[in-house]
């Protein structure tokens, strides 16, 4: 049987980035897919990449009603509406590899959750940097941010062994805590180690550009007090203990990242990270 995975894409301002988005997915060698895209800003993107050729029946078209009501929210009220038993997150200036749903989907026979190595790029479409990139491998949730330390908006998820809503309370690391949602109740995730995902780096977004620091530091430090007063227990006792180890270090690195940027212009936060959580054991 063909399970069919429902890619969920809040859309705010999107209008230059998102038909390369909906070409990956129109790309994909897996066909089996709906696409959820919710306008979160009053445009009609239906209209909008109708007119770019891009036009298909798995398209599904929702509005938040809102200007500007955030992603969390867009996101939550798409998994409020689909009845299919995998899930994806697709942020409209991203992009999947043609191999993306294929190879999760076979994972997902097995794995509760399934993430993939990152490409980083510019919104040019130069390639950055890999995040993740090596064997495949199973990772608990003590793991997986020493392994994927960029974002996590990668994921794919059996709905029926796990499932969550996104905070809304929180501007930044949204990813991160719906993961840790998951986690309650999936032991293990399995990581593509594949750079089967673009996560392409807008000069102006939530996690790059004006501010950006400030706010990173206030969602970590949240997540790390919740993680320190019991809020995510997990089906990985060790889980935690784990992502409050990496929160800590990311904390220091966020701290010190405007100066040794300012010393090191166009340096990127994966590439300050990265050495301070080698070594380090969760």
């Amino acid at each position: 049987m063909t399970e069919t995975v429902s890619i969920i894409m809040p859309a705010y301002r999107a209008e230059p980035f998102i038909a390369a988005a909906a070409r990956s997915v129109l790309a994909q060698t897996y066909p089996a897919w709906q696409l959820w895209i919710v306008g979160d800003d009053g445009a009609d993107y239906q209209a909008l990449l109708a007119a770019q050729g891009l036009a298909d029946p798995r398209f599904r078209f929702l509005s938040s009603g809102a200007i500007g009501g955030g992603a969390s929210r867009a996101r939550n009220l798409a998994l409020d509406r689909l009845d299919t038993p995998y899930a994806a997150i697709l942020d409209a200036d991203d992009r999947f590899k043609p191999q993306k749903l294929e190879r999760a989907v076979r994972a997902l026979a097995d794995h509760a959750i399934v993430t993939s190595a990152l490409d980083v790029m510019d919104e040019r479409f130069t390639h950055l940097r890999f995040v993740g990139a090596g064997p495949d491998r199973l990772l608990g949730p003590a793991e997986h941010k020493f392994v994927s330390l960029s974002m996590d908006s990668m994921i794919l998820w059996d709905r029926r062994r796990c499932d969550a809503r996104y905070d809304t309370g929180l501007t930044n690391m949204t990813d991160l805590e719906f993961l840790m949602q998951l986690y309650r109740t999936a032991g293990r995730s399995f990581h593509l180690g594949d750079p089967l995902h673009d996560y392409v780096k807008l000069t102006v977004s939530m996690s790059n550009g004006p501010g950006v620091t400030e706010k990173m530091l206030h969602a970590k430090t949240i997540l790390l007090q919740r993680l320190e007063e019991g809020y995510y227990p997990m089906a990985d006792p060790a889980g935690p203990a784990g992502i409050a180890a990496f929160l800590r270090i990311s904390l220091a690195a966020e701290a010190a990242y405007p100066a040794v940027l300012a010393e090191r212009p166009g340096l990127l936060f994966e590439d300050h990270l990265e050495p301070l959580l080698a070594g380090v054991s969760a």
